[in-house]
Formats: C-alpha cells, sequence, structure tokens
C-alpha cells in the first residue's frame, strides 16, 4: 500500500522567522526611516516630512545616484569594481553639453552623443579588465584620473551652459507636450493591477506544484501590502506635479535591467560569473565577454546620469560627479551586494539609494550639520556591509537567505540532500542494520 504525504506549509509566525532580509530588510528600513522622520519633523518642528513635494525631491535630487547604482550594482555582482563613474559621468555631461551649445545638435542627439561617449569609454576600461586581466580597480582608479583630467581639458576650466528641453530632462514633468499628473495615477493603479494577477498567477503553481514556500496568509499579506504601496506611492505623486520626467526614465530602466539580471541569459552569466567564476567558465559561460558588456553597461548608464547631472545644473562643470561613484557604491551595498559578488537585485539598488537619499534629505530638514550628515551616512554603510557577513554566518548555520534570484537555496539548506540527511551532493550516512526480525 502507497502512502501519500504531504509537506507542511509553514505558518505565518514561521514564515516570518524565516522571513528573507536581503530582500526585504531594506524595504522595511527605508519605510521605518521615513516614519522616523516624520515623527521627529512633527515633534521637532511642527511640519511634515512624508509630503508629496518632499518625496518628489527625494527622487529629483538622487535620480544620478540611481541610474548609476543600477549600472554599479551589476558590476558589483559580477565580481568587479568600478571607481571611475563619476569622472566619466562629468567627462560625458561636458561632451554633451558642448555638443548642445558649440555643435549645435539637437538635445536628443546630444544625449545620445554622452551614452555613446560613455559606453565608448566603458570598451576602454572593459577591455583591459576583460582580457588583459587587470584588476578593476586599478583600471577603473586610473580611469578616475584620466576622465577628470579631460573633462577639465574639453571644458578648459569653465562651465557650459545648457537650454530648452535638455534641461526638462532632469526636473520636468511633461513630455511631448502631456501632463504626467493623471498618468501617474492611472499607470500605478494599473501597475498594482498587474502585480496582483502575477502574483496570483504564480502562487497558483507553485500550490499546484506542490513547493509554495510560505503560508497562505504570509503570501497574501505581502501582496497586499506591496500593492497599497504602490497605490499609495503613485497617489501621493499625483498629488504634487505627478512623477516627474526622471522617475519615468528610472522606473524604466529597473523594469528593463531587473528584466535582464532574472531572465536572460546574459544575466544569469553576470550573476554565475561573480558567484565563482571558474565553476562558470567550466560550465561553458564567457566570463571574459561577460564581464566586458558590464563594463560596457557601466559606461553608457554613466553617460546618462551625465545627461541629467548637466541638465539639474543647467551646466557642464569641471567639479561635477565628484565622489559620485562612492555613492553609488554604498547604495549598491545598502541595498544587498555582496562584497565576494553573485548576490545582488536592482531593486535592491534603487532601494539603497532611496534610503540615503531620505536620510540625506530628513536631516537636512531637520537642519542637521553636513559634516554630521557625511558621518550619519558613513556608519549607515558600514553596518550594511556588517549585515552581509551577519548574514552569511547565519545562513551557514540555517536557512539560506540572500540566494541570487532563481537560485535554489534549497540545495544549500542544512538537511537538503536528496534524503534530507544532509546538504545536497553530500552521500547520506550509512543506517544502522535493524534487528533481526524486526517488523
Amino acid at each position: 500500500m502507497t502512502i501519500k504525504t504531504t509537506a507542511e506549509r509553514p505558518s505565518l509566525l514561521t514564515a516570518v522567522r524565516n522571513i528573507n532580509l536581503r530582500a526585504y530588510g531594506m524595504i522595511i528600513a527605508l519605510v521605518s526611516i521615513m516614519v522616523l522622520f516624520q515623527v521627529l519633523d512633527v515633534v521637532m518642528q511642527n511640519q511634515n516630512f512624508i509630503t508629496p513635494r518632499n518625496l518628489t525631491n527625494v527622487i529629483l535630487q538622487n535620480s544620478y545616484i540611481l541610474i548609476l547604482a543600477i549600472g554599479m550594482m551589476l558590476v558589483i555582482i559580477n565580481g568587479h569594481i568600478d571607481l571611475s563613474v563619476g569622472s566619466v559621468l562629468a567627462f560625458c555631461g561636458a561632451v554633451s553639453a558642448i555638443a548642445l551649445s558649440d555643435w549645435g545638435l539637437p538635445w536628443y542627439l546630444a544625449v545620445l552623443v554622452a551614452v555613446g561617449t560613455g559606453a565608448l569609454i566603458g570598451v576602454w576600461q572593459g577591455f583591459w579588465i576583460a582580457f588583459v586581466r587587470i584588476p578593476a580597480f586599478i583600471v577603473t582608479l586610473a580611469g578616475m584620473l584620466l576622465f577628470r583630467g579631460l573633462t577639465l581639458k574639453v571644458l578648459g576650466a569653465e562651465t557650459v551652459g545648457t537650454s530648452g528641453p535638455y534641461n526638462d530632462l532632469a526636473s520636468g514633468y511633461t513630455i511631448a507636450g502631456v501632463d504626467l499628473r493623471m498618468p501617474t495615477l492611472v499607470i500605478g493603479i494599473a501597475g498594482a493591477a498587474l502585480y496582483v494577477a502575477l502574483a496570483v498567477r504564480s502562487r497558483s503553481r507553485q500550490v499546484k506544484a506542490g513547493i509554495a514556500g510560505s503560508s497562505q496568509a504570509a503570501w497574501l499579506t505581502k501582496v497586499v501590502v506591496l500593492a497599497a504601496v504602490i497605490v499609495a506611492a503613485a497617489f501621493t505623486f499625483y498629488s504634487y506635479k505627478g512623477l516627474p520626467l526622471i522617475g519615468w526614465i528610472l522606473l524604466a530602466l529597473v523594469l528593463v535591467y531587473t528584466f535582464i539580471a532574472n531572465r536572460t541569459v546574459f544575466g544569469r552569466h553576470i550573476y554565475a560569473g561573480g558567484g565563482n567564476e571558474k565553476a562558470a567558465m567550466l560550465s561553458g559561460v564567457k566570463t571574459k565577454h561577460t564581464s566586458f558588456w558590464v563594463f560596457v553597461n557601466m559606461g553608457a548608464l554613466a553617460g546618462l546620469a551625465g545627461v541629467i547631472v548637466t541638465a539639474r545644473l543647467q551646466a557642464a562643470t569641471p567639479d561635477a560627479g565628484n565622489m559620485f561613484e562612492l555613492h553609488a557604491i554604498a547604495s549598491s551595498f545598502i541595498g544587498g551586494a555582496s562584497m565576494t559578488g553573485g548576490v545582488g537585485t536592482i531593486i535592491g539598488a534603487v532601494i539603497g539609494g532611496l534610503v540615503m537619499g531620505v536620510m540625506n534629505q530628513g536631516m537636512r530638514v531637520l537642519g542637521v550639520a553636513t559634516d554630521t550628515v557625511q558621518v550619519v551616512l558613513g556608519l549607515v554603510v558600514l553596518a550594511a556591509v556588517f549585515f552581509d557577513v551577519w548574514n552569511k554566518k547565519r545562513a551557514s548555520a540555517g536557512p539560506i537567505v540572500g540566494t541570487t534570484p532563481g537560485g535554489s537555496g534549497e540545495a544549500k539548506r542544512k538537511g537538503g540532500g536528496p534524503d534530507g540527511s544532509g546538504p545536497a551532493g553530500d552521500k547520506p550516512k550509512d543506517k544502522e542494520p535493524e534487528p533481526v526480525g524486526a517488523e
């Protein structure tokens, strides 16, 4: 007689205990920081922090850092680092401003010139890193000095002004004459509905396959909360002027790069090369080509960020992008990247950048001195790296958390082998022989 057994689904309490801190910890931290500043502003200054205008300013003031963080996250996942993005940003912004004002190019061609210049710089640096095998730290450190010097040279230590639709990229609320306020609310509600539909579809497949990893209550709570956050964010931006144009650009970048990282062969190769390069090579992954294109992409995004910085300042300046590389790196680590590579998400990089942006904005609203702001942000970065180390130790003693998207955490769990006695790949221990005559 065959006895059919079914695995007991974890309860809500169990799901909370085993929550993926790497995936959701920064979201919780971001919300907590916003609530904290709201309370402090009400108590100390009798005003609100969580207002449509303040949240819009966070997007506008940190947009270029978020763009850099998206590219930097892929670089770190692949096991590298890029110290040159601030200087590349300044150089590409300078070239773009010159193309717009001196060469007389239309604004969209000036944008393409900046992005193309950044991509070519990525080709230059990617060649030395991927094929000559010079460490990325050295190549990009040289690039930081090289392109800062070229920025001073092409600008002649002066500023070059910009105007027209070019400047609207950083602070505009219309596109092709269409006001973006109503589309913000409509697309926000539609996005929440689409998220719920996809979540229900995914859940039904998991339940049908018997691999539902959380209780029905835990899953429903997560879906409802995230859908509510999407709608609330859309309504908040709608209450002011709508999501600014740069916000839509950021949203498009997040969606595109999340799809690339999670759903394409190239994206999976980025994770594989950063997790274990030798194993990836033995598996047929062209790790050199992957690293090369990661740096080409980083250069192109640095070019785009250069356009946004130049448009926001309405001029290209020699000192633009100073220390931006450190902010992008910090955003990636706060957002869940690992020092050893192979771990991280695009959304995590954006959340990490927003955490820094909200803290910066909140402390300035409270009148905190600039030096104190820098000290606090430095401690936050240190705490994020400490969390990464602690999380790995926690994973080695219990359920794996923070595995790469689509990766198999179950194979690394204690008791995850075929017979449940040890890690996958371990041979089960020999069982004690049963006494003669045992039933």
